[in-house]
């Protein structure tokens, strides 16, 4: 894993290229749909800020050995996403923006005994506090991308893909099988780096690609443009992403 304090400025830097597309939009276009079913980007500019919070409460778990979950509940959290859809553009450029440094600052004034501390992910899984910075690098880049506003995975930073491309395939290799979905079986190769991972079957069907197309892909940001199937046909669909964190 890369130094913490790394990643909290490619963070910061990710945030600052989401508050610029965000302010780039009209009050119309942000009340338009975004890449995700259902919400529109003023949903998914909400769900940045409030992902934020939540993380800072892992972080203040961690702190204070007080448990503090990461959201009261999946419906209180999809509740607040969906009051916070209502905002105007200056509303929700603000919150993404001021969310985030009160992220940033909780991360960066945390006592170094507390980064191994043990908290709870909202999904259920267990890990260490630090873990929290890089989820929330997931959350930055990818949702970046779910605004459907000109960011996509060819924009994506390459110090983020060479640590989130190993990190998903590694995660998604240690799932169960019957949580790996249509890709069980496969052997997913990036051509440019060599990072692989064998889902079941080494000698079975194979996907390759770049790493970026690879990731693109396994997040649900891509349609798998750019990667190549052997033998030939349709793509699997790739499990929901992100997985829980294996050997943490």
């Amino acid at each position: 894993m890369r130094d913490w304090r790394k990643v909290l400025e490619e963070i910061d830097s990710g945030t600052e290229r989401v508050v610029t597309t965000l302010s780039g939009l009209s009050d119309e276009e942000m009340a338009a749909p975004s890449a995700l079913p259902g919400w529109t980007r003023a949903h998914v500019a909400t769900h940045i800020a409030r992902n934020a919070d939540s993380l800072w409460n892992l972080l203040e778990w961690a702190r204070t050995g007080v448990e503090i979950p990461q959201y009261p509940s999946f419906a209180a959290r999809d509740a607040d996403i969906e009051a916070g859809a209502a905002r105007c553009r200056s509303a929700l450029v603000a919150d993404v923006r001021a969310t985030a440094a009160r992220f940033s600052e909780q991360a960066r004034s945390l006592p170094s005994a507390a980064w191994d501390a043990k908290v709870r992910a909202m999904p259920g899984f267990e890990h260490p506090a630090w873990y929290s910075v890089y989820r929330r690098l997931n959350e930055v880049e990818a949702h970046h991308v779910d605004l459907a506003a000109g960011y996509g995975p060819a924009d994506w930073p390459e110090t983020y893909v060479r640590w989130a491309l190993p990190s998903t395939l590694r995660d998604l290799a240690a799932l169960p099988a019957e949580l790996q979905g249509e890709v069980g079986g496969f052997r997913l190769i990036a051509t440019d780096t060599g990072e692989s991972a064998d889902l079941g079957n080494a000698a079975g069907p194979v996907i390759s690609g770049s790493g970026r197309a690879l990731l693109g892909w396994l997040s649900g940001r891509s349609d798998g443009s750019g990667l190549a199937l052997r033998p030939d046909g349709a793509l699997p669909v790739p499990p929901p992403w992100p997985h829980a964190p294996s050997g943490l």
